[in-house]
């Protein structure tokens, strides 16, 4: 069953709309006809069994993996698929979704400030004084005012993670696309990176989540969205689809994961 949240959630603007979204790498179709809207100020989390298609969605969106077709629009930088667009319409795109991946994608060579400094200097064109103040307050929300001057490889999971988010917030983006956050992270450090989700959740920003944590799913998330096959096969309120699932490959799925 499909429960859109511009159903439940009237009178709220969409951030995030997709259309008819299609995916092949050769013979094997990753993702087939995905439509999904996520409104402004929502978190929408994505769930299913591994191979379903969740991460190429979001690899889809920043446009890491070009689709085959479908259109995607961001906070009003719309992009089709199967026409020609510019590198500046990519980049518009891209400065609107911060992107944040299961293995962190620091820069091992760097400092922790100049892996969050160089993106702001690059693609916003600040200072270098003003990123490092930008990332100095950044830093400091995400609890590594102190580790400014050390490389990642210093720092745990958990802390390159937060990093990582900071890096994403530093260019100000209107949504934030987290792949499987703290699939790689110990379950204690995890929470460190989920506590750091939610108090954004917290504050408005819309989010995007590939998750397996089905606590966040149930408890965090506005909307819900399961994949199986490269399809959404199921979508609404998180609790309901929970508690009482209407798609087999749901059932299956959330027994799976819910017994273990």
């Amino acid at each position: 069953m499909i429960e859109l949240p511009e159903e439940r959630f009237p009178g709220r603007d969409a951030k995030v709309t997709v259309r008819h979204l299609a995916k092949s790498f050769g013979d094997n179709v990753v993702l087939e006809d995905i439509d999904m809207t996520v409104l402004e100020g929502t978190v929408t989390a994505m769930i299913g069994p591994s191979g379903a298609g969740k991460s190429t969605v979001l690899r889809c969106l920043n446009l890491l993996e070009r689709p085959d077709s479908g259109t995607i629009d961001i906070s009003g930088h719309r992009i089709d698929a199967e026409s020609r667009f510019t590198n500046r319409q990519l980049y518009a795109l891209r400065r609107e979704a911060g992107m944040v991946f299961q293995h962190f994608n620091l820069f091992p060579h760097m400092s922790v400030m100049r892996n969050v400094t160089l993106p702001q200097q690059r693609i916003l064109g600040r200072s270098k004084a003003e990123a490092e103040q930008k990332s100095h307050e950044l830093l400091t929300r995400m609890g590594l005012g102190d580790k400014g001057s050390q490389y990642p490889n210093r720092c745990s999971g958990g802390q390159q993670q937060r990093i990582a988010i900071a890096r994403a917030l530093a260019l100000e983006p209107t949504v934030m696309l987290f792949d499987e956050p703290t699939s790689s992270l110990d379950p204690e450090v995890g929470v460190e990176v989920l506590e750091v989700m939610h108090e954004l959740a917290n504050e408005g920003m819309t989010m995007i989540v590939v998750t397996h944590e089905m606590g966040f799913a149930r408890t965090v998330s506005d909307d819900l969205v399961v994949m199986a096959d490269g399809r959404i096969i199921e979508q609404g309120e998180p609790k309901r689809i929970m508690e009482d699932p209407s798609h087999p490959r749901t059932q299956d799925f959330l027994r799976a994961v819910l017994q273990r």
